[in-house]
């Protein structure tokens, strides 16, 4: 791993592997925190390396430092799920595999809750980091599999890496999407029609607000004919995403189709049911906005948004108690979602069922004081207080 003033991510994330790997290379460039000693307290080598706003040349860096056969990547707001670990040993046995794909789970991601990395793969000697921002080793793998075709990529379907790096105070922090922006530039000036770029920078220009920018260069990556499934399945998702954002619902449901008949891991196509579910929803295709979200909870069975989403979307067909049953599934396995259970107030209010009804109220109220939400208490006080339906 490569690291800078990670001394609060870096205990959890280096306890999650001490008992699985031979070593750990956690190489610093420029910490002022106390990152180095907690390092060296696990036993890690740390090198020192002077940053240069390369992130590929920093990794291949610390690869120089590693002796052993095989190579783990992690991210300091990472860990490793230790329920995995059988799973990578046996993996890593096979003398033709040379790098084993590993679905990681993004914590507080707003959007797709999963993702596939290529972070463990053979110490082979053209097997190196490329591009300066979201550097990845896939671009060598491609050259090494025209020269050795025996070579095989393996994706592992198990959730093997738990990323924390979804805090938006933190990515404002760290001033994470100017450093990404000015990085992904440079390097698409370099390599125009370079279709993970377009897909990984448009996506980018999305979040910062750039939407016309954003379009234009994931519309680019789609002209390329070197994307790959994973590459196509961003391109079309993001795009779906910003025409959704745009109100062009034939546009987004076009793209949506389109990234989720990619042959790619279900898990990771997640996001794009769950959006695709939400369009059609906002036109009145409730039958088949259910479908897609019942397709989530199929990928998932502990999908929240998935419940939430498909409990709305039933309670607008008018399949109250089905929409009443989906909400208390939700709420066993998230007890303070107060949005649930005011919402599953309203489908008990809309089946009589009083008693039930006053109690997911006032249960939604505690939880949104207990949460800060004081707004959306007050809300739901002078909703109920109006409806007739709210005694102090």
């Amino acid at each position: 791993m490569i690291v800078k003033n990670e001394a609060e991510n870096l205990p959890p994330c280096l306890e999650s592997v001490r008992n699985v790997v031979d070593e750990m290379v956690v190489m610093d460039t420029g910490s002022t925190d106390q990152t180095v000693e907690i390092a060296q307290q696990f036993g890690a080598k740390v090198p020192y390396f002077e940053w240069c706003n390369d992130f590929a040349i920093a990794r291949n860096a610390a690869l120089d430092h590693v002796t052993g056969d095989w190579v783990l990547i992690l991210d300091a707001d990472e860990r490793l799920n230790p329920n995995v670990v059988p799973q990578l040993k046996q993996a890593i046995t096979d003398e033709n595999s040379l790098v084993i794909n590993l679905v990681r789970h993004e914590i507080g991601a707003s959007q797709s809750p999963y993702s596939l990395v290529s972070r463990l793969f053979r110490k082979h000697p053209e097997v190196e980091f490329s591009r300066p921002y979201h550097a990845i080793i896939d671009d060598s793998v491609s050259e090494l599999l025209k020269k050795e075709s025996h070579w095989k990529i393996v994706d592992l379907p198990a959730i093997a890496v738990f990323h924390y790096g979804y805090d938006p105070q933190t990515i404002t922090a760290l001033d994470k999407y100017t450093k990404a922006q000015k990085s992904m530039e440079g390097f698409l000036d370099k390599n125009p029609n370079d279709p993970y770029t377009c897909s990984k920078l448009g996506a980018l220009y999305l979040q910062i607000g750039k939407e016309k920018d954003g379009i234009k260069l994931l519309k680019k990556g789609l002209k390329s004919n070197k994307a790959d499934a994973h590459v196509l399945f961003e391109l079309h998702y993001h795009l779906a995403n910003a025409y959704t954002r745009e109100n062009e619902s034939e546009k987004a449901i076009k793209h949506y189709q389109k990234a989720i008949v990619q042959e790619i891991m279900a898990p990771l196509k997640l996001g794009a049911y769950n959006n695709f579910g939400v369009v059609l929803q906002s036109i009145d295709d409730f039958k088949n906005a259910a479908k897609m979200y019942e397709t989530t909870l199929q990928i998932d069975p502990n999908f929240i948004t998935g419940y939430y989403n498909l409990a709305m979307t039933l309670s607008s067909m008018g399949r109250l108690a089905d929409a009443e049953a989906v909400y208390n599934k939700l709420l066993s396995l998230s007890p303070n979602y107060a949005p649930a259970y005011q919402n599953l107030g309203v489908v008990l209010f809309k089946l009589k069922k009083l008693p039930e009804s006053s109690a997911a109220f006032k249960k939604a109220m505690s939880l949104y004081e207990s949460q800060n939400y004081h707004q959306e208490a007050q809300k739901l006080k002078a909703g109920l207080q109006e409806l007739g339906i709210w005694e102090e």
